[in-house]
């Protein structure tokens, strides 16, 4: 091992420098630079976590799986059977109850979060992927209405279709059209809102939780070495 003085680093001399040129080295040198280990799976927080505010993230992250896996289960199984089979009415309920209570969650820990000024510290990534993937969370919601095959669903659509084609929008997103809503709502709009939660997720642990305002750390980005810290 040998120490570069310009650069403070310690280098391994087994190591072929032309390996840490590859674009493989150096993207996992910035995904371990971004997330370090002991930030993406710590074993202890701080002590102010305990607070029931900070449980919400969590309960909405639980909820859209539930989502997941039931619109998966639908999705395999077909409208006809979510239509006539019993068990198959019973996972469409639990499917659109998830919602309700996925909505529930993140409504009141997008609310709790925004009196708790969540963007103080350079967390204002944090805070923007949260507000994304609330407003692609609805239209998935919309698209999933517009699924069900029946009169709400007809009226529905038939009611927002005029608000959306004086936006322009009606040129290319038909809500009228059974197959491209249900294409929407079964494929795109998910991805999205599973890829800006993952982001928000991997922000959270990159930034650490926001901490109360009279923990006196609002410029902080994470919390002192000597904050009482409890099992994560």
């Amino acid at each position: 091992m040998t120490i570069d003085i310009e650069t403070n680093t310690v280098e391994d001399p087994t190591t072929d420098r032309s390996e840490s040129q590859q674009w493989t080295a150096r993207a996992r040198r910035a995904a371990v630079s971004a997330l370090p280990p002991e930030r993406l799976l710590p074993d202890r927080q701080p002590a102010y976590m305990a607070s029931w505010i900070y449980v919400f993230g969590v309960l909405t992250v639980v909820s859209l799986a539930w989502v997941i896996v039931t619109g998966c289960v639908l999705a395999i199984m077909g409208p006809s059977w979510w239509h006539t089979s019993s068990v198959g009415l019973f996972v469409n309920s639990l499917h659109l109850w998830s919602v309700e209570v996925f909505f529930f969650f993140m409504v009141i820990h997008l609310w709790g979060k925004f009196f708790m000024a969540a963007w103080r510290g350079n967390r204002r990534l944090t805070w923007v992927t949260g507000v994304v993937s609330f407003v692609v969370s609805i239209a998935a919601a919309f698209t999933g209405y517009l699924s069900q095959q029946n009169f709400d669903s007809q009226w529905i659509s038939t009611q927002a279709k005029d608000g959306i084609n004086a936006t322009g929008a009606g040129a290319f997103w038909n809500v009228l059209n059974f197959g491209q809503m249900l294409m929407w709502h079964i494929v795109l709009l998910p991805i999205g809102v599973v890829a800006i939660a993952g982001l928000h997720v991997l922000l959270v642990r990159r930034r650490g939780i926001v901490p109360p305002f009279d923990a006196g750390q609002e410029n902080t980005e994470a919390p002192p070495e000597d904050a009482p810290e409890v099992p994560a």
